[in-house]
């Protein structure tokens, strides 16, 4: 019994630990309550109601056909990530949240509003008989986002969250259904087939490869069993990728770590693109472009160390998946508390306010002047560093300076 309490918290847990950063906050509808009507003395004809019009559906934003116009970061409904035009949230299936039914309708219709786009991930279930839920897929679909990314995670063999793998046939049987769901509702829109757990591009080349083989698997499990004698290819599919790694720093600014231009240039390969060619963003979408601070090199208990390889892995991912034309969305959007412990990876506080440049220093510590066009513009927060970054302008040549002095 013990055991089996430990393991449910366990794997709670770990849900928890992985989707903490998307917590949406739908809009809820209030009941109309009608008031009373007095008793008339002589009966008289009722009129005839007027009918409510009905509300008229936000118009849609075109799909975007250049793929590296696709820029955006992790984020919720009710916190503003001003100049940055995608937002990526989580299906309840995630692990988190509420966006179900009329309140992502809702949210994703509070988001066209404002010419921002979203990427909607609809988490599979468990390796049972609730892996695939077709009132759940419909549901999210019906959401009428404008991308919708059908797994997460699910290559991801690792004991600690175990219900994150799901084996290739299944999988391809869970993709299948959620690309039907969401293409009967958006036909023109991407659907991303899952995405790439993080490995360290350049360094972990058998993760990657037993990634292909799990790929391959998949295609045989199509064409086979899903559809019996079909032609489905994944290299004709858009994948997810996750990246974690301090990118741009190496104890200072050091330019050549940089994972995520491995990553690229393996898969540009498996998909036979070349890598400077633009073509890539239509096979790859980096879903979670992130640092990391502990276990990989980062000193921890430095803020030095976690703020300097944390904003330089920022500039980096982001120079890199322009150069290459790959849609990012910037991961996380929030700082959070996991376990008891602060992950300073977002570029909003935990309360959504701001941060320095710097983390490690006050705000105004450290500014960038950028140039965006004919003009130079003054930055001292991530957000809007990020920001400013997504909409082509410039850094400096001497930001590494700035920032690690």
């Amino acid at each position: 019994m013990i055991f089996a309490v430990l393991l449910v918290v366990i794997i709670a847990t770990a849900i928890l630990s992985y989707w903490l950063a998307i917590s949406p906050q739908g809009p809820l509808s209030t009941p109309k309550v009608s008031a009373p009507t007095r008793p008339r003395a002589t009966p008289t004809p009722s009129p005839s109601p007027t009918p409510s019009p009905t509300p008229t559906p936000v118009p849609l934003p075109p799909v975007v056909k250049n793929s590296g116009d696709v820029k955006g970061i992790e984020g919720s409904p009710g916190t503003n990530y001003t100049g940055i035009s995608w937002v990526r949230l989580g299906y309840p299936t995630c692990g988190w949240g509420n966006l179900t039914g009329a309140n992502l309708r809702n949210a994703v219709d509070d988001y066209h509003k404002q010419n921002i786009r979203v990427l909607l991930t609809v988490c599979q279930g468990p390796n049972d008989s609730r892996l695939i839920d077709p009132k759940r897929l419909a549901d999210a679909a019906q959401g009428r986002a404008d991308a919708v990314q059908c797994g997460n995670e699910e290559m991801k063999y690792d004991p600690n969250v175990a219900f994150l793998y799901i084996p290739p046939e299944r999988f391809a049987q869970f993709y299948d259904q959620c690309e039907k769901a969401v293409h009967k509702v958006r036909p023109e829109i991407p659907v991303l087939l899952g995405s790439l757990d993080p490995h360290v591009g350049g360094i972990d080349i058998q993760p990657l490869y037993n990634q292909v083989g799990y790929l391959n698997q998949m295609q045989s499990a199509m064409n086979s069993t899903v559809h019996p004698g079909g032609k489905w290819d994944w290299h004709t599919q858009t994948l997810g990728l996750i990246d974690s790694w301090h990118n741009g720093w190496n104890g200072g600014y050091d330019p050549s770590v940089n994972s995520l231009a491995g990553l690229f240039s393996f898969w540009a390969q498996q998909f036979g693109v070349d890598l400077n060619s633009g073509q890539l963003g239509k096979h790859l979408w980096v879903v979670e472009g992130t640092g990391c601070f502990k276990g990989c090199g980062v000193n921890p208990d430095s803020s030095y160390q976690v703020a300097t390889s944390h904003i330089l892995a920022l500039i980096t991912d982001v120079q890199t998946a322009s150069r290459y034309k790959v849609p990012l969305f910037y991961f996380s959007g929030r700082d959070f508390m996991d376990q008891g412990i602060t992950w300073p990876i977002g570029v909003l506080d935990m309360n959504g306010n701001p941060k320095p440049l710097r983390q490690d220093l006050g705000m105004g510590a450290r500014s960038l002047t950028m140039t965006c066009g004919s003009k130079s513009v003054n930055v001292v927060n991530q957000l809007d560093l990020l920001g400013k970054m997504y909409q082509g302008c410039s850094l400096p040549d001497n930001f590494a300076s700035i920032l690690m002095s």
